[in-house]
């Protein structure tokens, strides 16, 4: 005999407890997903830092100051078409449909424009602007001997003890290196590393070798921190080999897996684990004491930037050179309590939590003072002006930046008032998307 048919209002009554079932699971799951997945994108919002998305974002805009700043400067007046700055695109990272007149008219303190007697419109620095780039070059050459100091040391982290010259010049801003960094700077410290070419003349490709090992910086900036090493202590006796000393941790507000990984969290700080500078090559990948080691490296190499952040491509970039595993970015989002990586930009960065307070530096480089300098220029002062001609003005140092008559203004998504800067933005609450937002940042997540 054939079973008799359901019920309908008991099938009804079943599918639906079936269907909160599944659903109920696949939200569990969903959650499950979102909080243990190794993409940086398909975290939670509820763990992300705010303070250093903020940091990013200003990051972001002083970037492309510095990419116009070069620009300008590798010109023989210092001053260039707008036109011609559409080749520089990608490399200042203004995707199409930003405007670059737009982006200057936010920094008229830094950047000025004005239109020739044929109609062309050209952009120099301010006399603001000249004289911070002199005071930059300043700094940097008074810090070169500590620069110089953080390339030896990654030398001395190296397998080889040899880098590819173009990947050292990666770390050219965040380790405050002049423009001129491999043409001369490279040659200036023959006592440290030197320019060669081990594999000419299958391979002309340029590397920087270690010249001699100096016991006194083969310590981290770890041990010197837990250690209590001053400055000027003499480390000529340090012998890099195992060490036990735990990583700072500092956990977003928001986390709430501390309950759960304490043990794992306890387990991982009291592991021994190799020097970055002691001999790495014999470690099996893929064991917890190679992943440590890894960790510990680029703890090190964030420690020695100048806003104690970088590119986590910079990473991979030496992940053969320095031993690493290939998935690092595992790593970084597994420990977020000693680093933080934010999503922003057209590339991902790391963070040393330990070196924030919020979103300021503790300890902040000279570069760091310098950077916040310029961005406190960064703002609308009064009314949009139209771009002078040179019927109006007799010398370009004389001429305010001001708008311009050729091209529409409908795209300007960020404006400040008359007395804000981007360190005002901070105190705001909305402020609409740009490629000069800070606050937008704050909002996003507070919504």
């Amino acid at each position: 005999m054939s079973k008799p048919p359901l019920n309908p209002r008991y099938r009804l009554f079943f599918t639906n407890d079936c269907i909160n079932q599944q659903c109920s699971s696949l939200s569990h799951l969903q959650r499950r997903w979102m909080t243990s997945s190794k993409r940086v994108q398909d975290r939670s919002r509820f763990k992300r830092v705010h303070d250093l998305e903020i940091a990013a974002e200003k990051h972001k805009v002083m970037s492309k100051i510095l990419h116009l700043f070069e620009i300008l400067k590798g010109e023989p007046e210092n001053i260039v078409p707008l036109r011609s700055l559409d080749k520089h695109r990608k490399q200042i990272n203004l995707p199409k449909p930003n405007k670059f007149s737009d982006f200057l008219r936010k920094a008229p303190k830094v950047f000025e424009m004005y239109k020739d007697s044929r109609g062309i419109i050209w952009c120099g620095m301010t006399p603001k602007a000249e004289e911070l780039v002199r005071e930059e070059e300043e700094i940097i050459e008074k810090n070169g001997a500590q620069a110089a100091e953080y390339v030896t040391r990654m030398l001395m982290m190296a397998a080889d003890k040899r880098l590819r010259l173009d990947k050292v010049a990666h770390f050219r801003r965040d380790l405050g290196f002049p423009m001129d960094f491999r043409k001369n700077w490279v040659h200036n410290y023959p006592e440290n590393f030197k320019v060669v070419q081990p594999f000419k003349p299958f391979d002309d490709t340029e590397y920087l070798e270690l010249v001699s090992w100096n016991p006194k910086w083969a310590i981290t900036e770890l041990e010197k921190t837990v250690l209590g090493v001053i400055e000027g202590q003499d480390c000529s006796n340090h012998v890099p080999g195992l060490l036990a000393l735990p990583f700072p941790l500092k956990f977003p507000v928001t986390y709430k897996k501390l309950y759960r990984d304490g043990g794992k969290i306890a387990h991982f700080q009291k592991r021994e684990y190799l020097s970055p500078y002691a001999d790495g090559t014999g470690l099996q990948a893929g064991s917890l004491e190679f992943d440590k080691r890894a960790v510990a490296i680029m703890h090190e190499l964030l420690s020695f930037s100048i806003e104690k952040r970088l590119v986590t491509d910079y990473f991979t970039h030496f992940r053969r050179e320095f031993n690493m595993p290939q998935k690092l970015m595992r790593l970084l989002l597994k420990h977020c309590g000693i680093f933080y990586v934010s999503d922003r930009g057209r590339r991902f960065s790391a963070f040393l939590n330990e070196a924030y307070d919020r979103s300021e530096l503790i300890q902040k480089h000279p570069l760091v003072v310098w950077r916040e300098k310029v961005l406190s220029q960064v703002g609308f002062r009064g009314k949009k002006k139209r771009i002078e001609t040179s019927a109006d003005i007799s010398d370009l140092d004389d001429k305010a930046l001001v708008g311009s008559d050729s091209e529409d203004d409908d795209h300007m998504e960020l404006q400040l008032g008359p007395d804000e800067t981007m360190h005002s933005l901070e105190d705001a609450s909305n402020v609409d998307g740009s490629e000069m937002d800070v606050e937008g940042v704050r909002g996003e997540y507070n919504d």
